[in-house]
């Protein structure tokens, strides 16, 4: 995009939202590197005129930004301007655009692929991914969701609308777009994640690969904002699936490094010596910075967990939802819910997931549990939540059997050591995604309750899947996707959905979805974070 208008000076000109966008993909220098100077919103008023830059303007295809671009086109404020927008638009808006450029300073339009509004916005932006990897693949959705059902369609049928665009190179086998709805699986969401990237997001928050740690006691001002990639940032990019133990022992590794590094420099006798530091300045500014951003990120998430205690909740909580003894697991709930150093939203996850574990047992005590918050406190905006996840997620909204076919392996726990009081961590629980891509792939995913749509099946081993989910996903969804990546040679799977959850989003999530909204209703479902 940036290099078909050549070499000189250049400005980019985007909206709200994609501004979010390339600051997720590029960093600064990198499009600086571009012959990229200036950036600016198109919605922004008194822009100074500069003829001497080409302008690159990267908006979505709204009816607003088409009537703000042809504003902008009659009262040019740059020399040249290529136009890119982030999908399909139509011949309508390419005219009003043609029609106001009575300068001639349009050079170039092209309609990319990102994503819109509603249900329209997630077709949209289901549609760039397979444009963007160039990909027309067999659907298949998940039958006990009419919104799974209804999005299916809406993809095909923009499929169908412009096949031209979609016209690649046939592959050996077809890839596979998977469509499932999170009520299927509500228990993922609610629980207390121990992997540095589920972690950070769980306790801090994770928008546009942001965090901010303002909050931080004692926090210097330049960190009180850090960026999390993974493009630019190798110790993330190493350590983000790790989880939190190995995090420990990861982040002292790289502090010795870093003490070994600042004590050679500390030499310097000679101009040979001058030299060398000279040219190893810049890394070793860029490891101090990785350093300082790690060691104060992995230290608020240390801060957390022994505040409130999660090693201690976060147990319970994976036995709730892969053990059976429903009488010992209701007298630990009680326990720590009369506990005065579980905060409340944890006492909540775990009356929560008691609520769909133990929704048909004959002793269910769903109301005492909620009758106990109440008793400490706990506010009714968030005792309502419980009775709102069973109308969300409960046997009547799944489709799946989600606490039925556990097996021995499922069963056992799993301990990961690592630094100081991180010895004893259960992380027995798998997300239902990781049971039907493993199906998936072995070709037996039943097709009466993931249904293909049309009339074509895929008779071979996947290749490609493309998995969408609506009402979002979770990182420990992510987690499962990378490690079916590297455990199935040949398999390529990549994960979406309307949101990436941690417990308050999905809190908000389940409240949007049951105040009044069917599941035919997509609208109130698709949000971005």
């Amino acid at each position: 995009m940036i290099e078909d208008s050549g070499p000189g000076m250049k400005v980019l000109l985007m909206d709200k939202d994609t501004t979010s966008i390339v600051s997720m993909v590029y960093a600064q220098s990198e499009i600086l590197q571009k012959e990229v100077y200036l950036f600016e919103r198109l919605d922004s008023a008194g822009r100074e005129t500069m003829k001497h830059l080409k302008c690159i303007a990267f908006v979505r295809p709204t009816k607003e930004n088409v009537e703000l671009l042809a504003q902008e086109l009659r009262m040019s404020k740059y020399g040249l301007y290529y136009i890119y927008f982030s999908n399909v638009i139509s011949k309508q808006d390419v005219k009003v655009l043609a029609e106001a450029d009575d300068q001639e300073v349009v050079r170039e339009v092209q309609g990319l692929n990102w994503s819109t509004d509603s249900l329209a916005r997630s077709t949209q932006g289901l549609t760039s991914v397979l444009l963007s990897l160039k990909k027309c693949p067999m659907i298949r959705y998940q039958n006990s969701s009419e919104t799974a059902r209804r999005l299916a369609e809406s993809v095909r049928q923009t499929i169908n609308k412009e096949a031209a665009l979609f016209e690649f190179r046939k592959t050996d086998v077809a890839p596979i777009l998977l469509i499932l709805d999170r009520r299927d699986d509500a228990v993922t969401p609610i629980l207390n994640q121990w992997t540095y990237q589920a972690m950070v997001h769980e306790l801090i928050g994770i928008a546009n690969s942001r965090i901010n740690l303002s909050n931080v006691p004692g926090i210097s001002k330049e960190l009180q904002e850090v960026v999390l990639s993974p493009e630019h940032d190798e110790f993330y990019a190493n350590n983000m699936y790790s989880n939190f133990g190995e995090i420990g022992n990861n982040i002292k590794d790289l502090m010795d490094e870093f003490q070994t590094k600042s004590k050679s420099h500390e030499k310097i006798e000679s101009i040979s010596d001058m030299k060398q530091f000279l040219e190893q300045y810049p890394q070793f500014k860029k490891m101090s910075g990785t350093v300082s951003k790690h060691v104060t990120v992995v230290g608020e998430l240390s801060r957390l967990t022994n505040k409130h205690h999660l090693l201690e909740v976060s147990e319970l909580e994976q036995d709730i939802v892969c053990q059976g003894d429903h009488s010992a697991i209701l007298q630990r709930i009680k326990t720590l819910i009369a506990s005065e150093k579980i905060q409340h939203i944890d006492m909540l996850r775990l009356v929560m997931l008691y609520a769909l574990r133990y929704e048909s047992h004959s002793n269910n005590d769903v109301s005492g549990l909620v009758d106990a918050l109440r008793k400490r406190g706990v506010s009714d905006r968030l005792r309502m939540m419980v009775h709102a996840v069973l109308d969300y997620g409960g046997k009547k909204s799944r489709g799946s059997d989600l606490f039925g076919n556990q097996d021995i392996v499922s069963l056992t726990k799993k301990f990961f050591k690592g630094v100081k009081g991180v010895e004893n961590v259960y992380t027995q629980h798998k997300p239902l995604l990781y049971s039907l891509l493993d199906q998936l792939i072995k070709g037996k995913l039943k097709e009466g309750a993931y249904p293909y749509l049309g009339v074509s099946q895929l008779k071979d081993r996947p290749q490609d899947i493309i998995v969408f989910v609506i009402g979002g996903t979770t990182f420990e969804e992510a987690l499962a996707i990378h490690t079916l990546n590297r455990s199935s040679p040949g398999i390529r799977i990549i994960i979406g959905g309307t949101t990436v959850h941690n417990f308050k989003s999905f809190l908000d999530e389940v409240t949007q979805a049951v105040q009044g909204q069917s599941s035919s209703n997509v609208g109130p479902r698709y949000h971005r974070r």
